[in-house]
């Protein structure tokens, strides 16, 4: 959509899909349930568009990005990490 660019990236030890667009300083836009990175489309081309580099993620188990392969690597603790791993340059 538009030049927004799809990447799989390796997070805590899952594959994460995520889409992104942009330059600048990071805007990370995170879906809710049961939405998927596609929901910020919008907000990702125009954010953008005014100088800023949006990502988007598909979190844990949504989309295109693999669930945990136990339960206790799902659980709630481990998503700000991933978050962090995603928004590094």
């Amino acid at each position: 959509m538009e030049g927004i660019e799809h990447k799989t990236i390796s997070v805590n030890g899952i594959n994460m899909h995520i889409a992104e667009k942009g330059k600048g300083p990071v805007v990370l836009f995170l879906h809710g349930f049961p939405e998927l990175w596609y929901s910020w489309r919008h907000q990702i081309l125009y954010t953008a568009a005014h100088g800023y580099r949006a990502v988007a993620p598909d979190l844990r188990g949504y989309g295109d990005t693999d669930r945990s392969t136990t339960q206790r690597l799902h659980q709630i603790h481990r998503s700000p990490s991933d978050r962090r791993h995603r928004c590094s340059p």
